[in-house]
């Protein structure tokens, strides 16, 4: 097959613009320079981070690795993320394939009879079969600009979906912990209802006899009163705990079982925190906002370039004929160029550039805060994690001394060595120290989640 001059000069330039294709105006995304500390903490200078663990290794209660499985596969917002992906994985295929020449398959048949004044019929019939491609070279990159937005949002609602997962993993934890504590106070309150009870039972006993006022009397009842108060708001507490915990799990309210509080929490002297250049790295929050930050960079490239001509080129090659039977033997082709060049748009283009940069500005801000938070975050939770074996320790010591002043003071009681409001202020004394004691232990096991989480962990597969 020869081909003319016209044909010759098409493919020329054809070739010549596909060279051209291969820059890409603007410029091109480096990460802010965000001079980061040298440490997380006075101490670490290790590269080794529990935010490395597997969340399976942090949180060996079975039970509660069931909750959060179930949570991981049937929560909505993590189902809601998993359908954001799919369908920016979709959008990015669509960019991808902009940047490719397209081609498609026409085919059209036309009858026509005409009459132009008088009763003579003319036949005009048309039947066409053509292969068509269209292609647009991307001459300045404004294609590649939008293959990268598309890449950088489809990553960046992968991101969204880790720090999803490492969310719902700390909340699962942490409302479990919580629950588990509410139990645990609820049974001291209880079996501090039942000393009341035996209290005032015996101020009943020893007013009766003479041996005691009635006020003593009297402020036993209030006490056993006043105690068992406490009861019914720690049973609706456990209620809107556990149907949190449901929520999470993608259920309706229903029962959570669960564990006991344990009497203490194993607690490592200390713990590898890593370097702030890897929590960078591990956080998903962290990633998705450079992500965000990629996309309106990009963005600025699109509007940059789109100041500049469009270039398409088009062909066609079939069978045009009149006569059905001889469209195999009509050939027909078409080769032609459309260049479009913006000319008076009334400053449209150009204030698209200025909001584009002003977003961008703004995307830059919002990854700068987004990483001052994290790293708040994570020296709060290694200020907590320094801090709370003391607490605990402390809180720990006046439970034995309460109980111990309590044991003193009921025998003192009962000997007439001092008033029966002595006696109270031992059993509440006692009471307030035990609560204590249980809430350092949840608060030592809820300081472990925040420390997990601020530290990136709990997102790998």
């Amino acid at each position: 097959m020869k081909y003319s001059k016209t044909t010759y000069r098409l493919l020329t330039v054809a070739l010549a613009t596909f060279l051209l294709g291969s820059c890409q105006l603007g410029k091109h995304y480096t990460r802010p320079d965000l001079k980061l500390p040298e440490t997380l903490d006075s101490l670490s200078v290790d590269t080794a981070s529990i935010g490395d663990y597997a969340w399976e290794e942090l949180y060996t209660d079975t039970t509660l690795q069931a909750l959060i499985r179930k949570t991981l596969t049937y929560n909505k917002d993590m189902l809601i993320a998993a359908a954001r992906v799919k369908e920016l994985a979709a959008s990015k295929r669509i960019q991808v394939a902009n940047m490719l020449p397209q081609v498609g398959l026409r085919v059209y048949a036309e009858r026509e009879r005409e009459n132009y004044g008088g009763n003579h019929y003319s036949m005009d019939d048309e039947f066409d079969l053509k292969g068509t491609v269209s292609w647009e070279i991307d001459l300045w990159g404004r294609l590649r600009w939008a293959k990268d937005k598309s890449v950088a949002e489809f990553l960046g609602s992968i991101e969204n979906q880790r720090a999803l997962k490492m969310s719902l993993i700390a909340e699962v934890a942490q409302s479990y912990f919580e629950l588990v504590a509410l139990d645990n106070e609820l049974s001291i309150v209880k079996q501090t209802v039942d000393a009341r009870r035996e209290s005032l039972h015996l101020a009943r006993i020893r007013y009766e006899g003479g041996l005691t006022s009635e006020t003593a009397f009297r402020q036993a009842q209030v006490e056993l009163a006043r105690t068992a108060t406490l009861v019914p708001d720690l049973e609706r507490q456990i209620t809107l705990k556990e149907n949190e915990i449901a929520f999470l799990t993608g259920e309706y309210p229903h029962h959570i079982n669960r564990s006991v509080l344990p009497e203490d929490v194993m607690f490592p002297v200390s713990l590898p925190v890593g370097l702030p250049s890897s929590l960078l790295e591990r956080r998903p929050d962290v990633r998705q906002a450079e992500q965000a930050l990629i996309a309106a960079n990009a963005d600025v490239g699109i509007a940059f370039t789109s100041l500049f001509p469009s270039l398409t080129l088009n062909a066609s090659y079939g069978g045009e004929s009149d006569l059905l039977s001889e469209l195999l033997k009509s050939p027909w082709h078409l080769l032609s160029a459309n260049l479009l060049q913006p000319v008076f748009t009334w400053g449209k283009n150009r204030a698209r550039l200025k909001a584009q940069k002003a977003a961008l500005e703004g995307a830059t801000h919002q990854y700068e805060k987004v990483v001052l938070n994290a790293f708040k975050e994570a020296y709060n939770a290694i200020a907590e994690f320094n801090k709370i074996k003391e607490i605990y320790e402390t809180r720990l010591r006046l439970e034995q001394s309460s109980k111990s002043a309590l044991d003193l003071a009921q025998l003192q009681y009962m000997n007439g060595v001092i008033a029966y409001m002595d006696l109270l202020d031992a059993q509440r004394g006692y009471l307030e120290a035990q609560i204590s004691l249980s809430n350092a232990i949840r608060d030592k096991q809820i300081t472990m989640v925040h420390l997990y989480k601020a530290l990136g962990g709990g997102w790998k597969e």
